[in-house]
């Protein structure tokens, strides 16, 4: 009979069955490390056994990211703590080590060479450090094909991986990990970047490397996949272990709930307002191969949510009401004035504000400081004469917004890329609604950001449609539109497939009609 969900606490080990269990393909006893006098883990234990899919969760600074690095050779844990592997220990891990012992790490960025072929990429490190010749090409790429074919892919091996999707150049880092013999494979957050059919492909690598008896322990923010593709998750929550808890006995609340140390805010926030002015129209708008008689209204202080799978349309639409691309027909009314939009300057001007999916590319300027990447969408405002900047009212700006949205920062002079994934997307909020927009689109605005930063930004969105912004949420987690939005349009194909209302609709048939 099946035990209730309770989320209880488990050491992991199997029955005793009176046989003497294999040791774990890899034990962590209490590990901990400090950076000065600041503590990143402590007396932290973690193990998974070989073939198991392990999962780590915790928010952005719990401590994952160095148990990761201490595993794989780049930190050294403070002493007392021991690091072992199939039952043997050892001291002073390094990289070279940890790749030896088959510990293999796909980081969020990959770590691939974009200038080279997916052959290339696969067997680079087989080919690492010898000299070129026409026979290693062709060997490069049967090794490649032979990879892409354990994992049920085919791509072409002669592409370079700058030009491939994020999903597919997961699966060649997942490729060149086999190439390197792994036994141990830790993937940071892999699905981060991905669609919601992209992410189910990509799960289903995942379990091809479990049924080959290699270990995974994946890292998400996303809960709903780590209950889903997980045996065991270990929690960890200000450096210190919570527990291990068997996934299929815990809900995905009680885990946000572990992760956090309180209970987050699932309310339905939704309000009729029908009643406000629209502030936005949009009439048969259509592009070519991207949206089709696309036809909705934006109202005052309403969040209207926009959902669907990969190809449905919902990010090229954006794009459009943000100047980006031009449609090829229909029509933008502002104000129920038309608006002609040539490109994002002139949406800028009108009062749009885009908040990109890809932060990192896309929303920030990484190289530099936190006080840059908040002022530059204001800089004409912030003018003293004709070229020069006003330092002390570009200060007060940046300190108004830190303040205001609650960014954690050390100084504003910092590189932005010092900040968690949640202060990064709170500067990226920062940056335009320095702007004073009427109109705010956010596409994906949660992706890479924990369960406690996502329930925060919320709330700051919810605050500002009290305060009367219209909001374009864009999201492919029909959870996300549905706790937040008001309204929630259905995209699929380029086309609007439906509208709902939170709370007159349950979030299991909207999920149906959206997954199905």
């Amino acid at each position: 009979m099946q035990m209730p969900d309770t989320g209880a606490a488990r050491d992991g080990r199997p029955p005793d069955t009176g046989a003497a269990a294999p040791p774990p393909a890899l034990r962590l006893t209490r590990i901990s490390k400090n950076f000065g006098g600041v503590d990143a883990l402590v007396d932290v234990d973690f193990e998974v056994a070989g073939g198991e899919i392990h999962c780590l969760a915790g928010e952005n600074g719990s401590g994952k990211s160095t148990l990761i690095k201490i595993v794989s050779g780049v930190y050294q844990p403070n002493p007392g703590g021991t690091v072992e592997f199939d039952g043997q220990r050892y001291d002073g891990l390094t990289p070279g080590m940890a790749r030896r012992l088959g510990v293999q790490v796909i980081w969020q960025d990959l770590a691939l060479f974009p200038h080279l072929t997916v052959a290339e990429n696969i067997a680079f490190e087989r080919n690492l450090g010898l000299w070129p010749r026409p026979s290693r090409r062709r060997e490069m790429r049967a090794i490649a094909r032979e990879m892409l074919g354990r994992l049920g892919f085919e791509l072409d091996l002669d592409r370079s991986v700058q030009e491939l999707s994020i999903a597919n150049r997961q699966v060649v880092a997942i490729c060149r990990a086999l190439v390197a013999e792994a036994s141990i494979v830790f993937m940071d957050e892999p699905t981060a970047s991905l669609t919601q059919s992209e992410t189910r492909a990509l799960l289903e690598v995942v379990r091809r490397l479990s049924a080959a008896g290699i270990a995974v322990v994946f890292v998400s923010h996303r809960l709903v996949e780590l209950i889903e593709i997980a045996e065991r998750i270990t929690v960890l929550r200000d450096s210190r272990r919570v527990g291990v808890f068997d996934a299929g006995r815990i809900s995905h609340h009680r885990l946000a709930e572990l992760m956090t140390g309180h209970a987050l805010d699932t309310t339905v926030h939704a309000r009729n307002r029908s009643g406000e002015e629209a502030v936005l129209e949009i009439r048969g708008l259509s592009r070519h191969g991207e949206y089709e008689e696309v036809s909705c209204a934006l109202h005052r202080g309403e969040i209207l949510g926009l959902t669907g799978l990969l190809g449905a349309g919902r990010t090229e639409f954006a794009l459009s009401l943000f100047g980006m691309t031009r449609p090829d027909a229909g029509e933008i009314r502002l104000d129920g004035a038309p608006l002609a939009l040539g490109s994002n300057r002139d949406a800028i001007e009108a009062g749009i504000a885009y908040v990109s999916e890809d932060r990192l590319t896309l929303g920030l300027v990484q190289a530099q400081s936190i006080a840059d990447n908040v002022a530059v969408t204001v800089l004409d405002r912030l003018r003293r004469l004709r070229w020069f900047i006003d330092a002390e009212r570009k200060a007060r700006t940046v300190g108004d917004w830190v303040r205001d949205l609650s960014i954690r920062i050390g100084t504003p002079d910092d590189p932005v890329t010092t900040l968690s994934g949640g202060n990064q997307q709170r500067v990226v909020l920062a940056k335009w609604l320095a702007t004073t927009p009427r109109v705010l689109i956010l596409d994906s605005p949660t992706v890479g950001v924990d369960v406690g930063a996502r329930a925060a930004i919320f709330e700051i969105v919810r605050d500002l449609a009290e305060r009367g912004m219209a909001i374009l949420l864009i999201s492919d987690e029909v959870p996300e539109v549905y706790h937040n939005a008001d309204r929630i349009l259905h995209m699929r194909g380029g086309r609007i497939a439906g509208e709902h209302r939170p709370g007159e609709t349950s979030l299991e048939a909207l999920e149906e009609v959206v997954y199905g």
